[in-house]
């Protein structure tokens, strides 16, 4: 059951990107219900592939490529309905669900047999770290593509271009504030995530920071998202500065989850 409701959720996904092409090209009603009804749908079967595999596993999902992939998409698609509840900006699945499609695809392509837990997995740590970790990227996720969004109305406005897509973005100063409240989100859960990974690892290698390349990497995407909010704090960074230092953190991102955690660098494992 876990990998036929992994394939519904993969499958809905996809048709949810390919509404929310159409909605960018040429919005109506029924497009942006439709898209937000598939990703739902889509959501729905996605949850119930992680919990059947939580079932089979006896621990949260993620100590493998394929389960930790899938579960930070479903945290960004989480987070995505929550905000489409306290904002109602459906179109932002039109940036966002194409990654979480990606993802999940590539989580398809990965082994999906459920393996018995290394000894270092085997530990309290393991949902707390990895929970903050993937929610906080998640947040992040979402912020790329607040960030996106801002520098598409951006050219409208600059181009005069005031037409289509243009009065159906939010306003600048609305995805801003957007893009900052998610930092100020995802910022202290990295954190957390940090902090009990150093102190997960002094547990299990007895020392708290190693300078694996997974850790390494995490500290700069720490770094980026510090600079962030203290250049808008103190500097007054706004606008389209902060969303592009936004593009640039989650590419980090990304960077540490497949260019080592996927290519299997260093001391850390999965998650």
């Amino acid at each position: 059951m876990a990998t036929l409701t992994f394939e519904i959720a993969l499958t809905l996904y996809f048709a949810a990107v390919i509404t929310g092409i159409i909605e960018l090209l040429k919005s109506t009603k029924t497009t942006s219900k439709v898209m937000l009804f598939l990703a739902g749908i889509g959501f729905f079967s996605h949850t119930l592939s992680i919990a059947y595999r939580y079932i089979a596993a006896g621990h949260i999902p993620i100590s493998s490529p394929h389960e930790a992939t899938s579960f930070f998409s479903w945290c960004i698609v989480l987070l995505f309905f929550l905000l489409e509840i306290r904002y109602k900006i459906g179109l932002l699945g039109s940036f966002i669900m194409p990654v979480v499609f990606a993802l999940m695809l590539v989580s398809a392509m990965l082994p999906r047999e459920i393996k018995p837990l290394s000894p270092v997995l085997q530990s309290h740590w393991l949902g707390i770290h990895t929970l903050f970790a993937f929610l906080g990227n998640a947040a992040f996720a979402l912020a790329f593509g607040i960030g996106i969004m801002y520098l598409v109305q951006e050219h409208y406005v600059k181009s005069k271009h005031l037409g289509g897509l243009f009065q159906r973005l939010p306003s600048l100063q609305s995805l801003d504030e957007i893009n900052y409240r998610l930092i100020t989100i995802g910022f202290p859960l990295l954190t957390i995530a940090i902090i009990t990974g150093a102190l997960w690892a002094d547990t299990a290698w007895g020392s708290y920071w190693r300078w694996d390349p997974r850790e390494v990497w995490s500290l700069i995407t720490w770094l980026i998202y510090a600079i962030i909010l203290h250049a808008r704090l103190m500097a007054g960074w706004r606008g389209k500065r902060a969303a592009v230092l936004s593009i640039i953190g989650f590419l980090t991102i990304l960077i540490a989850f497949f260019g080592i955690k996927l290519l299997g660098k260093g001391m850390h494992i999965f998650p």
